[in-house]
């Protein structure tokens, strides 16, 4: 049973505590195993027909040979039943049955049905779905049921649904049970019976009421509590449901709260059984087989009761507080702490207000089921007077289907009543046109008994839903059926029935069908003694409710129409037919791997587990660090003040302690940044005094180390390394100099973060200052992610406890093989199983049995999975459908029978990598296995299994696509990196466009030491670096955005005089000029494109190969020319952008623009394997470049969208506040006696920093060159980049013997 968990903490829980429940269902009392039938006179067999009187229903007792051998009826079809009056309510456990002895005759499935009148029937069902009991096989063997839940009837009725097809239907019965003891009392919906304590009962640990009920209306109140201080607790029946409300003291309805709701359709006129049982602070409030859990404070687990009063309340009491109708109905077996209370009322020691009586009065109402598309009801209805009237109830929950049709007399056309979206729709068609169309009601849909009545007097129409809501309108012609009308539907033939259906068939129940005013016995219509009808449960409605319970998780909304239901999963988070499964990552490492950048992301850490995702910044550098905030991660200051010992800061973290928990628990590694500063201020008063600043981590306790320190040292970093400013204490601030100093460092033991709480002690001393910061919780790596184990045997395997997942259960993992086939993981029932397998190199089963047979999925790849690449598998099963997926592939899902069993029951071990048999193993590698949302620990089981190795290295096949630009993937036991050490892009996957906004003056200089050759003869100082002495080809690519022309972009200087200039000319046209013959002018290559001087950003390719020359410009065609001077580009300079300062002669036209500068953006420079911008911006100090003028790294060079959800953001993992010297640290300064003035300084700082804002939004649209540069910042190293492309292909500019380190 569904146990949903619920918290309250009003002050009224104490009365929710009072109430106990009763365990009933699978726990039936001993001993109760007697046979019911076999005793019984004949008198109390009837049946719906008989084939002869030796055949009669007295005839079915089991093992007996009475006339024919037990009971047939006249004709074999699904209309026929076998009825049993056990003469008194009696608790029923189990049914066996036999075919007719020494014939062929014999049941194969049946429904069993029971009732206390004999009418109104309700439906047996096993596991809420199953209505079929498999039957016999042969006239003499018995088949025994014991009942999942006992059955408490009177009158037991069995419907064949399938016999032997070479006989008839053939039936002896028996069922077991013992007698059920019935206290019974009767309300009226006016009267109640008030159970006072005087003097009230002492507190007590241990409360208990049990009840069972039937009612007759929908909706009152079953039992009401009062304690001496007016707290009140109502249990109370609403349209059908079960509500247990609280109030706090005496007040009205507004102060009650709805603490839960259980159950739904309980106006049935079945009864129904509750508890609502308390033990200390639990209490369970439990309706027929359901249960809601609710846990409230130990404070609040006692209280002393005046009163309960049952069935209702006074009209001057809680009545008017919440519900107009006290209840309809019976309450039966009412207990309360052990004390029979109708036993009481007897006895006249429970006063009993209003007509109470001992007897439960049964209303005989005929419902009928309109349960398949083809059910339809034909009854005669012979109209000869002017006015006639229609009436009946029905309930259901769709929002179309016919109540009602019939053709008119006289030709006046044919009438329709039906539902349309939920309301009452009437129309009258003739000829081809509506002639009539009137609507009622709304939202009749909803499960609950509704009634429509039509009305025809003397050309008025009056069509009513609910007696209240009425529409009206005036007809020129007779409205009177012909003959005959059609509940429902219409019959398969309708051409010869006269019917016809426009719309939707019917599903759902009528009742109380009345024609002109006379109630049609429908029990007649059963014996077909008048009418006509197909696909009808007859005497039962058979409706159920399958959003109560809901099936729905992690907040999904249930919907349902009468054969299913539905699930909104919008805004849970979750996905799949019952929102079961998680639609997020479980850690910034998965997004990682899939490609993903810095940015905010949704981690669920648990995904199909109860913890909710929760909004995370991922920052993706060579390792994916998740940043989970909190209230204050600014460095605050603190001065002295009068009266005030000590600070306490309270850390309230974006993600709730469930999350941070789990985050914590999975992550390879967390810290957090701890920093103090300090000016005559002690920090842990070493090395032997109290300390005056302390710290509360997860557990709440206590720690007095701090940042960089060994966790219960006392000590902070300074001390560990022995560095401190004073030798004689442990931590700087320790020291208590007169000027700033400070103690800070990481705290990075998980066990104790986060950090919830900091508490600062020595700051009420004249001139004491200080200043604390707690950062952000950061962590990295996933422990599950990266779980794996290596199975290199077909006989190798895991084991690991029985997987349960009755209801619904997901499976995921990543595999990697180069195997054609082989079983994933296996657990087996009795006869229950699950499966997950590798059936060929392209397919994936998922198969399991529930009860209902095998069932498969399967999902076929076009290409092989035995690739030794990682794959990904999630399967999933739930009660209405199994889906599987493969990597992207398209899934596969599989509904659910409509009927069928729904819990997966497994009793063995759960095997991985192999089965229980040890056949078809499989090879290779799993990773990630979890199962609802909990990850299995392969690689400690691994480690202690033959046959088995833990982890599975080996990740650049499958996620070295990531690595972008000429990025090269880097192999690490847990993952991978990127090197892009090869491209002119940075980040994590090289997919950083790394650009910088240029002024005029603005240059970068990448330069070469002079050959050999040149430089033997010569005294000066040279570059370290050498340049290769010829060059037969070059790779250059950059981007750019100016709106200047002309302009030079790229220069490539040669010590023999010789250059490579890129060029925009005065139109804005890109020119590529070469120069590599010193007696011939240079050539000029000019490009088609337009003007590219339009501050928009453009990309540039050029690629020479000997005398072949290409350039590419955005996404237009590749254009081709050919030099005619050498090919031979000897003894390269220097490659510049920006301006030249080289000294020496110059191509005059290049002089010129040099001497303009550059103005503009300038992005991704490439020349061969040089990287000249990169090189400047990243690594100024140990590249051979040389930057002249301002330069300021920028995004200008970046196209995607400046969404945080999408651009990168690269956050360091630390922020440094100084170190220990004079200089004040930069604060949020806040001080501990005039916090109003601090918040005062913010909200001014804050509005100077809007305007600030907008004036840089303005001036940005006023600049089309380039977006507002940004400051240049340190950058963490993104991932190992080394110094040359180490692919053969590409053109190098180095030698082999020479070393470079920055391009």
């Amino acid at each position: 049973m569904d146990l949903l968990w619920r918290n309250y903490r009003g002050p009224l829980g104490e009365l929710v505590l009072l109430m106990l429940c009763l365990i009933r269902g699978s726990s039936s009392k001993e001993g109760c195993d007697g046979p019911l039938v076999s005793s019984l006179p004949q008198s109390a067999f009837r049946s719906s027909s008989q084939l002869s009187n030796s055949h009669g229903p007295g005839y079915a007792k089991l093992n007996r040979r009475d006339g024919a051998g037990g009971w047939s009826p006249l004709d074999s079809n699904k209309y026929q039943w076998l009825e049993i009056d056990l003469e008194q309510r009696t608790e029923i456990t189990a049914v066996a049955t036999q075919g007719r002895y020494g014939s062929s005759d014999w049941v194969t499935s049946y429904l069993l049905m029971f009732s206390d009148t004999g009418h109104n029937w309700r439906q047996y069902r096993q596991e809420d779905s199953i209505g079929a009991f498999s039957g016999n096989t042969n006239a003499d063997s018995v088949v025994t049921y014991k009942l999942q839940q006992p059955v408490f009837a009177q009158f037991l009725r069995v419907l064949p649904l399938d016999w032997n097809p070479n006989g008839r239907v053939g039936l002896r019965l028996e069922a077991y049970g013992c007698q059920y003891k019935s206290d019974v009392a009767s309300f009226d919906g006016t009267s109640y019976l008030l159970f006072s304590f005087d003097p009230p009962p002492g507190p007590s640990a241990k409360d208990l009421l049990t009840a069972n009920f039937k009612s007759v209306h929908h909706s009152g109140i079953l039992i009401h509590m009062e304690d001496q201080h007016g707290h009140a607790l109502t249990l109370e029946l609403l349209k059908g449901k079960l509500f247990l409300h609280l109030r706090k003291g005496k007040g009205t309805a507004g102060d009650f709260h709805t603490t839960a709701s259980l159950g739904s359709l309980l106006d049935d006129q079945h009864w129904h059984h509750i508890s609502i049982e308390r033990l200390r602070g639990h209490v369970n409030f439990t309706v027929d087989k359901n249960t809601q859990r609710l846990q409230l404070p130990e404070h609040q687990s006692h209280f002393q009761i005046n009163q309960i009063s049952f069935g209702g309340v006074s009209a001057v009491g809680a009545q008017r507080d919440h519900s107009k109708r006290n209840f309809h109905g019976c309450l039966e077996n009412l207990l309360y702490n052990g004390v029979n209370v109708v036993e009481l009322a007897k006895e006249k020691k429970v006063s009993a207000v209003g007509n109470v009586s001992f007897t439960c009065a049964e209303a005989v109402e005929v419902p009928l089921t309109f349960a398949s598309p083809d059910s339809f009801l034909q009854l005669p209805w012979a109209v000869s007077r002017d006015s006639v009237s229609l009436s009946l109830q029905f309930r259901t929950w769709n929002r179309g289907g016919l109540l009602m049709t019939s053709e008119l007399q006289h030709q006046a056309g044919t009438l329709w009543i039906y539902l349309s979206d939920a309301r009452i729709r009437l129309q009258i068609h003739k000829a081809g046109r509506i002639v009539v169309d009137i609507t009622a009601g709304s939202a009749l849909n909803d499960g609950q008994w509704h009634s429509v009545e039509l009305s025809v007097r003397r050309g008025r129409l009056i069509l009513a839903a609910d007696k209240a809501d009425t529409s009206t309108t005036t007809t020129s012609f007779p409205v009177m059926p012909a003959n005959h009308i059609f509940l429902g539907g219409c019959p398969g033939t309708e051409g010869d029935s006269g019917c016809r259906n426009l719309f939707s068939v019917f599903q759902g129940c009528m009742r109380l069908v009345h024609l002109d005013g006379s109630l049609v016995d429908l029990i007649k219509v059963q014996q077909m003694l008048i009418g006509n009808f197909s696909g009808l449960q007859m005497d039962l409605c058979g409706i159920v409710d399958r959003c109560s319970p809901s099936h729905c998780e992690h907040g999904g909304k249930c919907t349902q129409s009468w054969s299913t239901f539905h699930c909104n999963c919008s805004n849970t988070g979750y996905g799949g037919a019952t929102c079961h499964s998680s639609v997020y990552e479980a850690s910034c490492e998965a997004y990682k791997h899939r490609g993903n950048t810095s940015g905010l992301y949704y981690i669920d850490v648990d995904g199909s587990g109860p913890i909710k995702p929760q909004l995370i910044y991922c920052n993706m550098s060579d390792k994916a660090w998740m940043v989970i905030q909190h209230n204050n991660t600014e460095l605050t200051k603190l001065r002295a003040s009068s009266g005030t010992n000590q600070h306490l800061a309270y850390f309230n973290y974006s993600a709730d302690t469930k999350q941070l928990g789990a985050i914590i628990s999975r992550a390879e590694h967390c810290e957090q940044e701890l920093s103090y500063h300090c000016k005559k201020s002690r920090l842990l008063n070493t090395p032997d005094g109290a300390p005056f600043t302390w710290w509360v981590g997860r557990s709440g306790e206590a720690h007095t180390y701090w940042g960089g320190a060994v966790p219960d040292s006392q000590q902070c970093a300074c001390g560990l390394q022995e560095d401190c400013v004073d030798p004689e204490h442990f931590c700087n601030c320790d020291g208590d100099l007169d000027d700033w100093a400070n103690d800070s460092g990481f705290i990075s033991l998980k066990e104790h973060l986060p950090i919830r709480l900091l508490a600062v002690g020595d700051i009420s001393r004249p001139g004491s200052e200080a200043a604390y910061r707690v950062g952000p919780l950061q962590c990295y790596g996933d422990n599950d992610f990266w779980n794996a184990a290596y199975f290199n045997k077909e006989t190798s395997y895991l084991h690991f406890p029985t997987f349960h997942g009755e209801l619904s259960a997901d499976i995921s993992f990543l595999f990697k093989t180069r195997s054609s086939s082989g079983v994933f993981l296996e657990n087996l029932g009795i006869k229950d199983f699950i499966r997950i397998e590798l059936s060929s190199p392209t397919e994936v089963i998922f198969s399991f049995d529930v009860g209902n047979g095998p069932f498969e999925v399967r999902v076929e790849t076009p290409e092989p999975l035995n690739d030794e690449r990682w794959h990904r598998v999630k399967a999933e099963r739930n009660v209405k459908e199994a889906s599987l997926h493969v990597d992207n592939y398209p899934g596969a899902v599989q509904k659910a029978p409509a009927d069928g069993h729904i819990h997966l029951q497994l009793n063995s071990q759960l095997f991985v990598g192999g089965t229980a048999s040890r056949q078809k193993g499989f090879l290779g590698c799993i990773r990630s296995l979890k199962l609802n949302g909990k990850t299995l620990d392969l690689e400690e089981r691994a480690k202690i299994t033959p046959e088995v190795r833990p982890g599975c290295p080996g990740h650049c096949s499958s996620y070295g696509g990531l690595c972008q630009n000429q990025g090269r993937c880097v192999e690490k036991y847990n993952g991978f990196a990127c090197d892009c050490g090869a491209s002119p892009y940075s980040g994590t996957f090289c997919h950083k466009e790394v650009s910088a906004y240029f002024r005029p003056g603005t240059s970068v200089a990448y330069t070469f030491k002079e050959p050999y050759e040149l430089n033997r003869n010569s005294s000066s100082q040279s570059s370290s670096i050498y340049s290769d002495l010829t060059l037969k080809g070059e790779n250059v690519s950059l981007s750019f955005r100016t709106g200047q022309a002309p302009a030079l972009l790229l220069y490539v200087s040669s010590y023999y005089r010789e250059y490579l200039a890129v060029l925009l000319n005065r139109n804005g046209h890109l020119d590529v000029k070469y120069k590599l013959q010193s007696n011939r002018d240079a050539e000029v290559f000019q490009s088609n494109a337009r003007n590219l001087a339009n501050g928009q950003l453009h990309q540039v390719s050029i690629r020479r190969v000997s005398e072949s020359l290409s350039v590419q410009i955005d996404q237009q065609a590749r254009e081709d020319f050919n030099l005619t001077s050498d090919v031979d580009f000897n003894a390269i300079k220097a490659v510049v952008i920006g301006k030249v300062h080289e000294s020496g002669e110059m191509d005059p036209e290049i002089a010129r623009l040099n001497a303009l500068g550059f103005t503009g953006c300038l992005s991704v420079v490439q020349f061969n394997s040089i990287a000249p911008l990169k090189a400047a911006l990243l690594y100024p100090d140990t590249s051979p470049v040389i930057v002249t003028g301002p330069l300021t790294e920028s995004n200008c060079g970046s196209s995607s969208s400046s969404s945080p959800y999408a651009a990168e953001t690269t956050h360091l993992l630390s922020d440094h506040f100084g170190t220990v010297g004079t200089g004040q640290p930069v604060v949020n300064a806040i001080s501990s006696d005039s916090a109003l003035i601090g918040g005062v300084i913010a909200v001014v700082i804050f509005v100077i920093l809007a305007a600030l804002a907008v004036m840089a939004r303005f001036l940005y649209r006023r600049k089309e060159t380039c977006q507002t540069p940004e400051s240049k910042g340190a950058k963490p190293d993104d991932s190992p980049e080394t110094p040359f492309n180490t692919d053969p292909t590409s053109q190098s500019i180095i030698t082999d013997t020479q070393k470079e380190y920055f391009i």
